[in-house]
């Protein structure tokens, strides 16, 4: 009796049917589900390239560990700049331009103003300073903009091919400031260089002109236009030329305007090369 009901439960048990069988996770989650899911802790990344690249049957998966075509401009560096043939070849261009200038360049240092003028120069802003008896006369001009321009000049016929090209020349527009003991008002004189006085020969003629004559405020850096300016276009001859006696007597003559010349076209040179090497660091991105 007790043998026939063991066979009997043996017999059920291995007719009862299985559990269902659980599948195995996905060898890749979709995005969704590995935002929410929390990685296991210290667990070692052994994914395998193959299986990022494709699946078993071979298909490949956009996007994943795909190397990035680079741009055909260029290719960028750690600087975060572009970098393309074009700029390998302005770079070097730059390099024998700077060369070239550094040969051709005259002065090493700028040149000295006769007549006890102290220079301060501030970028591309130069100031001279002189005291005579209790006054102080203050000469400031900028380089920038002050070289004539060339390129609508034809060459003459006459002219040699295997001649050199002339030297750039700065002649810039220069403020002539006196002030005297009284310090509420400053004395201020606009003067330049007419084109047709430029590369003059030696004679009576003044190689700069007064454009316009005012007054104002001692210690201001900002002229008010509210103050009288005199034009000189229709000033009486002989009041122009006691304007022009009175810059002479303190120092601001024919000699220091050639001299001026000479100052600021060194200076315009020594900024022109800086911006030059500069342009090249930028360039190449150092």
């Amino acid at each position: 009796m007790l043998l026939a009901r063991a066979l009997r439960s043996a017999a059920a048990a291995a007719l009862r049917p299985l559990p269902p069988r659980v599948p195995p996770a996905p060898l890749l989650r979709p995005a969704a589900l590995l935002c929410d899911a929390r990685p296991p802790a210290a667990r070692p990344f052994t994914r395998s390239l193959w299986l990022l690249s494709g699946d078993a049957a071979g298909t490949q998966r956009p996007g994943l560990l795909r190397p990035q075509r680079a741009s055909p401009a260029g290719v960028s560096c750690g600087c975060g700049g572009l970098h393309t043939e074009g700029d390998k070849a302005f770079a070097e261009f730059l390099r024998d331009e700077i060369q070239e200038e550094q040969n051709i360049r005259k002065h090493k240092s700028l040149p000295k103003m006769s007549g006890g003028w102290e220079l301060e120069v501030h970028g591309t802003e130069a100031k001279l300073l002189r005291k005579i008896a209790g006054e102080r006369i203050t000469v400031t001009f900028n380089i920038n903009n002050s070289i004539p321009s060339t390129f609508d000049e034809e060459p003459q016929e006459e002219q040699k091919s295997d001649e050199q090209e002339p030297e750039l020349t700065s002649t810039p527009n220069f403020v002539v400031e006196v002030t005297k003991d009284d310090p509420k008002q400053t004395l201020v004189l606009d003067c330049h260089y007419p084109e047709d006085e430029i590369g003059h020969e030696e004679g009576e003629s003044d190689i700069f002109s007064i454009q316009e004559v005012s007054f104002q405020p001692t210690g201001e850096s900002d002229w008010k236009d509210t103050n009288y300016t005199l034009n000189t276009d229709s000033l009486d001859w002989k009041m122009y030329d006691h304007l022009m006696d009175f810059l002479a007597d303190r120092g601001v003559d024919n000699t220091f305007a050639d001299e001026l010349v000479e100052l600021s076209t060194a200076l315009e040179h020594q900024e022109y090369i800086k911006f030059l090497e500069d342009l090249k660091s930028f360039v190449k991105c150092q």
